[in-house]
């Protein structure tokens, strides 16, 4: 299966289904169903509500209202919000741009190398954080391989410039990903109506295809602004002076030692980031474009004129062989001394990192992802069902409750779970819930890591889960319930496995997203339990670029070795047929 089915964007909850008065009054739960959705409440309210309240109450204690209070009247604050801003508006800009400028190339365009060059683009998706703002470092600061070995320029990659280059080619995937889907989707024959009419490609272009993609444009610049705004890896690694909010909020924390100061910094991150969600998901279900009543008619006619394919081309070669370089640079720069300073061949990088700490990182990291996959795509799967099959009055809200660990900035979440979950939880005299964040806590930080897993990649899952469902004629499950299957049985033995695509697409991201993160997990990190990218940012930190390449060289293998054995166990059963 390909990634280009994970598309990360907030699906919007289903229409409700029309039925007659009698009938609809006669789909009432049943006792089971009604067990799965408060089990589901329960452990959204953990995950995501619980660690939200927290940041709200510390936001208005009285450090935190005082960090509020200066939030725009401080010149330095209004600067740091200023920044976030024009950070956001560039990213999603320029993402959107050069995703649109992919998936067109792979959609309308007749060459070679196509499946090489979707395999390019979704490179940045199984990768860390760091991969790309470390080789950019390395190929283009003050001493870097082409700025200053090649051109003998001094360049400063670092602030407004080095972070809308790295976020852009980072981000960029996701666009790609949907715009990709949009225009696959699109009806030929409307192509085919305009040329017949006279309409020449560049004005079919821009008449009818682009009109189309709108939605689709507004979503990903949306999506990507949001990403954007709550990066905190990379302005660590190459922002420089140019402060944001998320980074803001770290150096509050960890710096600062002010956890009120950091909830209020994150309170202000987390308003946009849920401001756009909404208005996101508003725009998908206003605006959204409907072309076909079936399948596609007709074939896509590509270009294949000079004048047509050589600019574009062009353009999305030269950020091809860009991300080619960067991670050339990355798998190098792991087996020299330092890259760019002593190029001698070494296996030094490798010695370190699968030796003491690195193979503890490593070990720790994929045994947390794999537990966390698992429990992300089945909860995303049982989130779609209930929406989607079960639900009706407030299926929206269950929809929405379900997606907010996609809409929720990683700082942010991090940050609630260290308030929230850094102390036991107590009522009473009674101890509900122990310290699962802090050094004391289960499995020293490990259970709060697959719960901040676990939320942040399910509502991929949710996604994905509810596309497939709303594709399946829903008599199936009623003629399974008609002979005497509880919901459960039903679920388990005829929906599951017919929205199996959807599941290992949720499984795929869900296991790709748990090893590369960092922004929400590095809040909670402790000695007891290592990760890998955590352990990434303090080589980067402390300039042992080598040994940081190295373990994103290994962190990207462990990821497509995952990623290629869930392919092979959850593939669609080949049916045997023999003739008689």
């Amino acid at each position: 299966m390909s990634l280009e089915t994970l598309q990360p964007v907030a699906a919007p909850a289903p229409p409700p289904a029309k039925k007659t008065g009698k009938k609809a009054a006669g789909r009432r739960l049943d006792p089971l169903t009604k067990i799965v959705i408060g089990i589901v409440m329960a452990i959204l309210v953990l995950l995501i509500a619980y660690p939200l309240v927290r940041i709200l109450t510390q936001s208005f204690s009285e450090s935190g209202r005082e960090t509020l209070a200066e939030m725009f009247t401080s010149s330095t604050n209004r600067t740091i919000i200023t920044n976030t801003v024009v950070l956001g508006l560039l990213v999603g800009a320029f993402g959107t741009l050069i995703g649109f400028a992919f998936a067109y190339a792979q959609a309308r365009l007749e060459f070679k190398g196509k499946k090489l060059l979707h395999l390019i683009a979704l490179l940045p998706i199984v990768s860390p954080p760091f991969a790309v703002a470390t080789a950019v470092i390395t190929l283009f600061g003050r001493g870097g391989l082409i700025t200053n070995k090649l051109l003998g320029l001094e360049y400063n990659i670092y602030g407004l410039t080095g972070l809308t280059l790295v976020l852009s080619l980072s981000f960029f995937p996701v666009a790609y990903m949907n715009l990709l889907g949009m225009l696959r989707s699109l009806d030929p024959a409307m192509d085919e109506a305009a040329s017949i009419l006279g309409a020449n490609k560049w004005k079919i272009f821009r008449s009818v295809t682009l009109p189309m993609l709108i939605p689709g444009f507004a979503s990903c610049f949306l999506l990507l602004f949001v990403e954007a705004i709550a990066d905190l890896a990379n302005p660590l690694v190459i922002g420089g002076d140019f402060t944001v909010l998320s980074s803001r909020a770290y150096i509050a924390i960890t710096g600062e030692y002010d956890v009120a100061a950091g909830a209020a910094y994150s309170l202000v991150l987390l308003l946009p980031g849920l401001l756009v969600f909404l208005v996101q998901r508003y725009w998908a279900e206003r605006r959204s474009v409907v072309s076909v009543s079936g399948k596609p008619a007709g074939s896509v006619r590509l270009i294949r004129s000079a004048a047509g394919r050589i600019p574009l081309l062009t353009v999305v070669g030269l950020i091809a062989a860009l991300i080619v370089t960067i991670y050339a640079t990355v798998i190098i720069g792991a087996f020299t001394k330092i890259l760019g300073v002593n190029n001698t061949f070494t296996l030094a990088n490798y010695r370190y990192v699968l030796s003491g700490i690195g193979s503890d990182a490593m070990f720790t990291t994929t045994i947390l992802a794999l537990i966390a996959t698992p429990i992300a795509g089945v909860l995303g799967m049982i989130m779609a069902w209930l929406i989607v099959r079960k639900v009706r009055r407030g299926r929206g809200l269950l929809d929405f409750f379900g997606m907010l660990g996609l809409a929720v900035p990683g700082t942010v979440l991090g940050i609630g779970y260290a308030v929230a979950f850094n102390k036991p939880f107590i009522i009473g005299n009674i101890q509900l819930l122990p310290a699962l964040a802090g050094g004391a806590g289960i499995f020293g930080g490990a259970l709060a890591i697959v719960m901040v897993y676990v939320i942040r990649s399910m509502p991929s899952g949710q996604r994905s889960g509810v596309a497939a469902l709303q594709q399946i004629d829903p008599a199936i499950d009623e003629a399974s319930t008609s002979l005497g299957a509880s919901s459960l049985t039903t679920f388990r033995t005829i929906t599951l496995p017919l929205i199996r695509p959807a599941l290992l697409s949720g499984l795929t991201y869900a296991f790709a997203r748990a090893m590369t993160t960092l922004s929400p997990i590095i809040f909670i990190t402790t000695p007891k339990t290592k990760i890998m990218t955590s352990q990434i940012l303090s080589e980067v930190d402390a300039g042992r670029f080598g040994n940081a390449f190295a373990y994103c060289t290994i962190l990207i293998v462990i990821v497509l070795a995952v990623i290629g054995l869930m392919n092979l166990l959850i593939r669609d059963p080949k049916v045997k047929t023999r003739s008689r």
